[in-house]
């Protein structure tokens, strides 16, 4: 069966859609794994909970922007106190203690949705002003996917500026290469780390919120985007932005065309690109041996 190349462009732009709301997601999993050298499993229920929040604050205070503002420093505050009172007490026990105690959470934050949200899947309204089509290609293309490429464009950007230029970011920076010598300065480094995992949590809430009315709000979305997660560091290397960068692209890309040539066999296309690069590259795309 032939496509035109409208419908190639499509399922590009698809794609690209999709690669960087993974990558959103992965993004905060991977900036706390590599400045801090935490493996947090529970960083997916972070995103499901960032979605779940914005079909409650859009649902009652009728407002998708207020959920946008909102659900990220709601899970911002809950990823403090999980810090503080869990992850820390893991800190140079290496990645066996965390991925137990993450996983856990995980599970619990899974069934506490579950109970308060219950397990049917839940709609979230996409706002008025970008529920429109427009021309695109000879085709139509629904303009919320477009603010979806945008907005999480813009959130990475942002997000690499504070690293690099504020002097915030200089201080993180500092923090990860050079503990005790911050420390020795006067930086409240616990402060530091605090900062950096709610960062990873907001990034990960911010997807999830954009995602509601597109992907819908249902209780197996943690999972899903774990998996995703997953296979993002392991192509990308472990800790490495730029790897998840592109590994999230190409696993867009994948799952865009998988779906249109092999529904069916959509998702196996993922492991094979996780195979095929650790057959070349053990380490990941852009992981350096330790």
């Amino acid at each position: 069966m032939g496509f035109s190349a409208g419908t190639y462009v499509l399922q590009a732009t698809h794609g690209l859609v999709y690669g960087m709301l993974i990558f959103l997601v992965a993004s905060g999993l991977t900036l706390v794994l590599g400045m801090m050298g935490v493996l947090n499993i529970a960083h997916a229920a972070f995103y499901m909970l960032g979605a779940y929040l914005a079909y409650t604050i859009t649902t009652y205070l009728g407002s998708f922007w207020l959920s946008l503002l909102l659900g990220p420093l709601i899970v911002g505050a809950l990823a403090v106190i999980m810090e503080r009172l869990f992850i820390r007490k893991t800190y140079g026990g290496g990645h066996e203690f965390q991925l137990l105690l993450t996983f856990g959470l995980f599970f619990i934050l899974g069934e506490i949705i579950r109970v308060v949200w219950g397990s049917i899947p839940l709609t979230v309204p996409v706002p008025g002003i970008l529920a429109s089509d427009i021309p695109y290609f000879g085709l139509r293309y629904p303009l919320y996917r477009l603010f979806i490429l945008v907005f999480s464009f813009f959130v990475l950007i942002a997000a690499a500026l504070i690293l690099s230029r504020t002097r915030a970011g200089i201080v993180i920076r500092a923090a990860v290469s050079d503990a005790e010598m911050v420390d020795a300065l006067g930086t409240n480094i616990p402060l530091v780390f605090s900062a950096v995992f709610a960062g990873g949590a907001v990034l990960a809430a911010l997807s999830g919120v954009i995602s509601a009315p597109f992907l819908s709000v249902y209780s197996g979305m943690g999972d899903d985007a774990l998996l995703d997660c997953f296979v993002i560091i392991v192509v990308g290397g472990f800790g490495s932005l730029p790897g998840a960068f592109i590994a999230s692209l190409m696993l867009g890309q994948l799952h865009s065309f998988g779906i249109l040539f092999i529904p069916q066999a959509a998702i196996v296309f993922q492991f094979l690109l996780m195979v095929a690069v650790l057959i070349v590259k053990p380490t990941g795309l852009f992981g350096e041996k330790e």
